[in-house]
């Protein structure tokens, strides 16, 4: 048995982070797999980029990672200027050079991993099994899976369906809803075709909102301030 942790939307929260490489030192993972948004939203996107670098084995990019980059070259939002100066050329080359997608065999299944966005839809727990369906088809066409795992939606989700499972990794750093760090952790048989037991964890770890607030004060030029101090502290999206 192989114990995998993936996870993702970090989003310059440090305190989030720092709260689940805890858990992750505890429970001791073979693998650690990113799936997109090192960066934005929060105060120490540096930091958390970072963090992914150096923690994780396996990368795939998501829709801040690459369209901050975007913003940087093409000058599209000037409001993004705090992250740009904070994230840095060498840093940019490096979320420009993620995958946009990858896979994993494990168990008999072969997972699809995406962030979400922008290279496919925002799937959410709450979305039909058709719409979720989807998600198991290769951005080619050329291959169906026996399971996705994204992120991007910020809530984290486990859902069978005939066509296979659909998860969602939730959010370290910007949870919408329950406001803890998540993420999700699976135990089987690694690079097995034949099937196996496979068991899924959703991981829910609580982490100082107040203290992630108050260091975001700390940088007045954060774009959406108030607002990203509001979704830390209640869940709420408020943008």
């Amino acid at each position: 048995m192989k114990r995998y942790i993936f996870l993702a939307d970090l989003h310059g929260n440090m305190p989030a982070t720092l709260a689940m490489e805890e858990e992750i030192k505890r429970l001791q993972p073979d693998e650690i797999w990113f799936l997109g948004d090192a960066v934005g939203k929060g105060p120490e996107s540096d930091k958390t980029c970072d963090w992914v670098r150096s923690h994780c084995h396996h990368f795939v990019g998501g829709n801040w990672d690459y369209g901050l980059s975007r913003s940087r070259i093409e000058k599209l939002f000037p409001t993004d200027v705090f992250y740009w100066d904070q994230i840095g050329e060498e840093r940019f080359n490096w979320l420009d050079s993620l995958p946009k997608e990858d896979s994993v065999l494990i168990s008999g299944i072969h997972f699809r991993l995406i962030h979400g966005r922008p290279v496919d839809q925002l799937y959410a727990g709450y979305d039909s099994d058709e719409k979720l369906s989807a998600g198991l088809v290769s951005r080619d066409g050329s291959r169906t899976y026996g399971g996705l795992i994204c992120a991007d939606s910020h809530r984290p989700f486990v859902r069978s369906m005939g066509a296979g499972y659909v998860m969602n990794t939730g959010s370290v750093g910007n949870s919408i809803g329950v406001t803890r760090a998540h993420a999700l952790m699976l135990e089987g048989e690694p690079g097995s075709e034949t099937p196996a037991p496979l068991q899924v964890t959703v991981l829910s770890v609580p982490y100082d909102n107040q203290k992630a607030a108050a260091i975001a004060e700390q940088y007045p030029q954060l774009p959406n301030l108030k607002a990203y101090q509001n979704e830390v502290l209640t869940g709420v999206y408020s943008r």
